[in-house]
């Protein structure tokens, strides 16, 4: 079996928002859609503060909750743990915007581009009717972990079949990988480092792992 997952490493992340960007230029999102984003936390009380950064998205959760509520099952969870939208059968109801605890869905409206009323040209490249007026998020970069895996690569090694915000990644602190590997980077990482996940008590088992400090 494969189970992809993504791996963030809070030490090494330095809240650059280029994950942000690459994602929104991969899959030229309108304004308001951020699929990846990074969270920008201060803990602690004065003087003894300290700065985090979290990488954000959909979790592609082993139980996830947008799948429980979907009225047409255009939501569903594959076998290697990707969670995925049918764009032809979702009916933009939103439930599943409201149900995600992860705040990692989004209504994509239709006409609406990064500079008024016309597309830029990575914007018409990139145009896709079908995920306009319909719920839309992070897909791990699915189609590219199809196609380089139909190609013999190895997503989270190979840059093709990788999503592209671990591409694109200055400070190197997202990975991608099967965790269902043992001898996968990600197994690796989580294996001799000290991690979590966020709204775990859920029960969601989310697919996204926070690395924070490494294992005595």
């Amino acid at each position: 079996m494969t189970r992809w997952a993504m791996v963030a490493d809070l030490r090494r992340c330095v809240g650059c928002q280029t994950c942000t960007a690459a994602c929104k230029h991969a899959n030229a999102t309108p304004p308001g859609v951020q699929w990846r984003r990074v969270l920008d936390i201060e803990m602690g009380e004065f003087p003894d503060v300290q700065r985090a950064f979290v990488p954000m998205g959909c979790q592609h959760c082993d139980e996830p909750p947008c799948a429980d509520v979907c009225p047409t099952t255009a939501t569903r969870k594959r076998e290697d743990g990707v969670v995925t939208i049918d764009y032809d059968l979702c009916i933009g109801c939103a439930y599943c915007t409201v149900a995600c605890p992860y705040q990692a869905r989004f209504l994509s409206p239709k006409g609406v581009f990064a500079y008024g009323d016309k597309p830029t040209d990575n914007e018409e490249l990139r145009e896709d009717e079908a995920k306009r007026q319909v719920a839309t998020k992070c897909t791990f970069c699915v189609e590219r972990i199809d196609a380089g895996t139909a190609k013999g690569l190895k997503p989270g090694v190979d840059p093709e079949a990788t999503p592209a915000c671990v591409n694109s990644c200055i400070a190197e602190a997202l990975h991608f990988g099967d965790t269902d590997d043992p001898q996968s980077n990600v197994s690796r990482l989580l294996a001799t480092h000290k991690h979590f996940r966020i709204n775990e008590e859920l029960g969601t088992g989310p697919g996204f792992h926070y690395l924070w400090d490494r294992t005595p």
